[in-house]
């Protein structure tokens, strides 16, 4: 076995591993979250109602209601995670530009 200290440089460019900035990830899950859940809320209850109903306590509705109510916390995630994002790159500039 072989130490990685033992293995000579390599030509070419160094990798720089940058980590994401914080509220990426909350940004697009909050987005993914909002397109998505009300297409699977209209799913979900189009898989359970019944054809023959027609009354406002139809399965179809209460699904596409509640695709709509987590479409609408997804929303909410990502405006939260759009502010620290943008907060965090207005602190960064900040420090930039007192350095």
């Amino acid at each position: 076995m072989t130490d990685s200290t033992d293995i000579p440089d390599r030509p070419g460019r160094t990798v720089r591993l940058v980590p994401t900035p914080p509220g990426f990830w909350r940004l697009v899950l909050g987005v993914c979250t909002a397109a998505f859940a009300p297409l699977f809320g209209f799913l979900l209850g189009s898989l359970t109602g019944s054809p023959e109903s027609g009354s406002i306590l139809d399965p179809l509705y209460w699904g596409l209601f509640a695709g709509f109510i987590v479409g609408g916390l997804g929303v909410a995630v990502a405006v939260l995670g759009g502010w620290r994002l943008w907060s965090h790159r207005r602190a960064r500039n900040g420090q930039e530009q007192s350095s």
